[in-house]
């Protein structure tokens, strides 16, 4: 009995049915490769998607660089700022206390003038508010630098009403050097020694303000020895070469106070900026 495979309208049935297959075997085969190319590209973005991605975030972008360089401007600037501020201020303090205080040792005749040399005002010499105001600006900006290279900001009673109270200390001392009489200036020069570390004891106790002080009193001393010796001007009863034995201690006091000062007046100015 023939088979169905033998009619002649069997074959093209089974070429319909291998199109087929073939034709699923196609839509598979794209199938899976569009599945491929979808799971890459969630994975991870092409490059130049990457690039574009780059190109703009304003932190890559070309004027990343500008605005970068107008901020470290705009820093030194204001660094620049503050620096001048602080240093006319200080020179300020130093020109007061200068008159305040060298006033006081012309009346007391501690301190003696040529007269050739003596000014109208406050009688005392010209050039002696304009030297100590320049030595209040150095001092007082020595000493938040000192502490900033050091890594020890200073943070003992750190206030405005503190700093007051300090300068009302160093002005009570200078007072005292030409107020009080004792038997010999030995004995003054001790007492006031006294005094000058309980005022870095009570409004200091820094190492460094330690030892700043000790060095701008000897600097000082120094420095009026040979202003002395050079016939400037002249100490009443010397009794440590040409000078007073306690004047290392005004000088010691009085840097403290005017780092204190200095150093109030650096608190919220920025950094210094490192150049590159």
């Amino acid at each position: 009995m023939p088979r169905l495979d033998d009619h002649p309208w069997s074959g093209p049935c089974a070429k319909g049915a291998k199109h087929r297959s073939h034709l699923r075997a196609s839509a598979r085969g794209l199938e899976a490769k569009v599945g491929e190319m979808i799971t890459s590209s969630v994975s991870g973005p092409s490059p130049l998607v990457a690039h574009s991605a780059r190109d703009a975030d304003p932190a890559h972008g070309p004027g990343s660089a500008a605005v970068g360089g107008h901020g470290s401007s705009g820093h030194i600037t204001s660094w620049h700022h503050h620096l001048v501020q602080r240093s006319l201020v200080l020179f300020s303090v130093g020109v007061v206390l200068a008159l305040v205080l060298n006033l006081l040792q012309v009346q007391r005749n501690v301190t003696l003038f040529p007269e050739e040399v003596i000014a109208t005002i406050f009688s005392s010499a010209w050039w002696v508010p304009p030297c100590c105001g320049t030595a209040a600006a150095v001092v007082g900006l020595l000493y938040p630098c000192i502490d900033s290279r050091l890594g020890e900001p200073h943070k003992f009673k750190r206030e405005w009403a503190s700093v007051m109270r300090c300068v009302a200390v160093f002005v009570g001392i200078n007072h005292a050097s030409a107020k009080l009489d004792f038997a010999n200036n030995v004995q003054l020069s001790l007492t006031l020694a006294a005094l000058s570390l309980g005022l870095w004891w009570t409004f200091d106790r820094s190492r460094s303000g330690l030892g700043l002080g000790i060095t701008i009193a000897f600097l000082a001393t120094v420095i009026t020895q040979l202003l002395v010796y050079n016939g400037v001007y002249q100490y009443t009863s010397p009794d440590f070469l040409y000078i007073r034995s306690w004047l290392p201690c005004i000088f010691f006091s009085g840097g403290v106070t005017v780092g204190n000062i200095g150093r109030q007046l650096a608190m919220g100015v920025p950094e210094k900026p490192h150049s590159d």
